[in-house]
This record gives structure tokens, sequence and C-alpha cells, in this order.
């Protein structure tokens, strides 16, 4: 008998989803079902794998099992930057070698026609998804240095860019905080909250689509094989479904299934976003009353100046820790609350007095080599995870790509992709530990003002 498979916690309340209406969720597992495929996981990557299984065969019976509510763990949790070009959170300025980043480029946006196409034909709310692009800001000479490098990189791309200086960015924001900024044209903006529930409904209008919320699966066995293949039986705590194909698309939780064991780097990021502005508020703070920053610096922070459902708000995210655990303590939450508070203070001194009313943390999950853990990692289940810190495109793309797998499908809607090598095994828990949370606060501490 498998051990239980334990999910764990999100820490802290997501500001994307409590500024919300509430959304009725769909029904707890409570049966035992049959289906054509099980799809474990309600984020980016899963609900992409059931929507590209429906396309590739209308017929077949889809199952999605999601663990929490959908949009309150991870998916739910992220900046809502759905970027196209090279994002390598591991380099100075994001960029790598030109092939591989145009390669890498032409998969996130394969992702981001297939995430357009699903906003158009569920018809999500206007703010669930914006092509506007979005800008790199730099608040110091290193950062600003970071962003020449990176455009320079991006013209030999061929990719579209353009430089801003820090009145550009003062017209913008309505703080002289930023030295000058990269805009480039290719991101989508989400209301990560808003896109992943209204992708969520829209999936579940077709018959042949059922997704069930709060049914963490808590075992997956594999039933004794016959001639016409593996049957895989997994169990949650009120119910069960049984599938041939299986995709598990739950990032880096899947180590918790047995797969990539000692390959996966587990990461926090974490948000906190201010309660709504009053009009006096925003009068005196000016600027546009919607923009997008990440920052120069791949350490700094991102900030988001919303105006929409929850009213006009600011996000800001920052920090990084490694918890192989999966978990954050209450001490480590309290702490980044007060570094987030600080980094709103010096952009915003004419906010003091704005409360944060939302902190939280969101797991991201890398890899050693930067590729994804993915494909089938036994007969009939199929791995969508490890997504390096873009969650959207990346995630969309190999929700794709596994769906596309597990069904033989045959011609891909991420036509760049190749089979990559699997992601390398991780030095012993105790170097990794303290070899990466001392390479993020070093590089945290570099970052100076673009924190």
């Amino acid at each position: 008998m498998q051990k239980t498979i334990r999910m764990a916690e999100n820490p802290g309340i997501s500001g994307w989803q409590a500024i919300l209406p509430n959304r009725r969720p769909q029904p707890e597992l409570v049966d035992s079902i049959d289906a054509d495929y099980l799809v474990i996981g309600a984020g980016f990557a899963g609900l992409s794998a059931a929507r590209r299984l429906n396309q590739i065969n209308s017929e077949a019976k889809i199952i999605i099992l999601e663990a929490c509510e959908v949009a309150e763990g991870p998916a739910g949790r992220n900046s809502g930057f759905m970027i196209d070009l090279p994002h390598d959170l591991a380099s100075q300025d994001y960029a790598g070698s030109a092939d591989l980043d145009s390669q890498q480029t032409a998969i996130n946006r394969g992702a981001i026609d297939f995430a357009k196409s699903a906003f158009s034909e569920y018809r999500m709310p206007d703010e669930a998804m914006r092509c506007i692009g979005k800008t790199n800001a730099a608040a110091t000479p290193k950062g600003m240095l970071f962003n020449k490098r990176y455009a320079a990189h991006l013209e030999k791309m061929d990719e579209e860019c353009r430089m801003l200086d820090a009145k550009d960015m003062q017209e913008l924001t309505g703080i002289n905080y930023y030295l000058g900024g990269l805009w480039t044209p290719g991101t989508a903006l989400l209301q990560p909250a808003i896109y992943i529930s209204s992708f969520a409904d829209g999936l579940i209008g077709n018959k042949n689509i059922h997704l069930y919320e709060n049914s963490a699966v808590n075992q997956l066995t594999k039933e004794l094989s016959t001639e016409s293949g593996t049957l895989w039986h997994a169990k949650t705590n009120k119910g069960s479904v049984k599938a041939p194909k299986v995709i598990i698309a739950v990032n880096g939780m899947i180590e918790r299934f047995g797969y990539f064991q000692q390959r996966l780097m587990h990461v926090f990021t974490y948000g906190s976003m201010t309660k709504a502005l009053t009009p006096n508020e925003i009068s005196e703070l000016g600027g546009a009353n919607e923009w997008s920053f990440t920052s120069a610096d791949p350490m700094g922070s991102s900030v988001r100046r919303l105006s929409g459902t929850g009213g006009d708000r600011i996000m800001i995210r920052n920090r990084f820790t490694y918890e192989p655990s999966m978990e954050v303590t209450k001490t480590r939450m309290q702490a980044i609350s007060k570094d987030h508070r600080q980094a709103f203070d010096v952009r915003f001194p004419m906010l003091k007095n704005v409360e944060m009313e939302y902190c939280w943390g969101g797991r991201l999950c890398l890899s050693r080599n930067n590729v994804f853990a993915a494909g089938e990692v036994e007969e009939g289940v199929f791995s969508a995870c490890c997504q390096n810190g873009l969650g959207t495109a990346k995630g969309t793309a190999i929700g794709v790509i596994a769906a596309e797998q597990a069904s033989n499908a045959a011609r891909s809607l991420i036509k760049d992709y190749k089979t990559e090598e699997p992601p390398k095994k991780l030095l012993l828990k105790p170097l990794m530990y303290l070899g990466a949370n001392g390479y993020m606060r070093w590089k945290e501490m570099r970052a100076g003002k673009d924190k």
C-alpha cells in the first residue's frame, strides 16, 4: 500500500482571491467513478491540460481533482505576469543563451496564445487578462545596467523593447523612486484568481469535464495491468477515480507522489496587497491608475498598481526562501510582512498610513538545469511540473504538452518544445538549504533599492 500523500498548506490569505466576490466551489468528490483521463491539480498546468485533452477528443471523460478551492493554491497567488521573453530567475538580468532564449520565447508565446483563446472562449472578465506588456523597473545604477544589457540581448533576438527614463517612470507611477525602465510589449497581465476561476468555470460548462474541489488525492496506486493497459486508482478522503491515463499537474508537490525526488528545489516567494485606496489617497499618489513592474534585478521587487474589482490597490512581491519541507512558518511570514511594509514605504511615502490588508506566500518549483519535470513517469502517468518560476506561461505550456503526450496527439500547439533532459540531482539537503538560502539572501542584499 502506498503511503498517504499529504498536501502542503498555503501560507497567508491571497489578496487576489480575497478581493473577489464569493464564488461557489464545485462539490467535493464523494463517489467512486471512472474516467478516460484524470488530471490532478487545477492550476495553470492542470486546467490547460484538461482543455487540450477535450480539444483532441471531445468525447473523452475528464476528471479534475483539486486539493483546495480553485485559485486558493499557488496558481492564484502569483504576481500575474504571463511573460513571453526569457525570464531565468537565476541569471543576473533574466537572459541566457540566445538560441535557448529564442526557443523558450516561442514556447511561452504558444502558451500565451492558448491562454488568449481560453480567455475568449470562456468570456472571461476583461481584467482576467490584459495584453499590455510590462516594464523592468530599475531603482539603482546596477539595475539600469541590467536593463541595458537585457535590451541589447533582446535586440540580438530581434525583439521589440523601449527604454524609459526617470521622467517617464514618474509620469507613469506618480513617484520619483525609479531611475528608468525597459518596456516590452508581449507580456499578458493577469488577475490570477479571476483568470483561474474563470478558466475552471468555463471548462465545466462541457458535459464531459468534471471538476471536484477540496478533493486532495491521498493515494495513487496502480491496478493490475491487463491486455488493454494499466489502470490507475486515485483515492481522496471520500471518493476515488479510476483512469488509464493520469496527468499530475501539481508542480513541486509531485515529489510527494514519489517522482523526481531529490531533483526539485522548493522555493517560496511572497506578496502583500494594500487595502483599497481612498479617493484622496489616489489623488495624492497620482500617475496612471494601472501599471505593472518586474524588477530589473531578478531578486528585486515586483510592483503592480491595480484598478478594478476590489478597488484601487498596490501589490508588492519580493523575498525568496528555499523551503524543502514545502511549508512556511508563521515567524517567517511575520518577517516577510515587515519587509514588504518597508519596500512599500520607501516607494510610496505619501501613502505611509495605508494598511497592508493581505500577505501571502506561494510555492515555486525550480530545477538546477532550468528544465521541466515532464514526460511519462510510469505507464499511463504523465508529469506537467516544475515551471521554474514562470508558472503562468510555462505551466500553461507544460499542461498542453502533457495532454498531447497522454493522448498521442498528431500535432502540438507548442511547436518549439523539444524533449529535455530530466532535472539534475540536488546536493545533500543540509547543503542545499544553507547554500540556496545563503545565496538568495546575498543576491537580495546586492539588489539594494531594487528590492
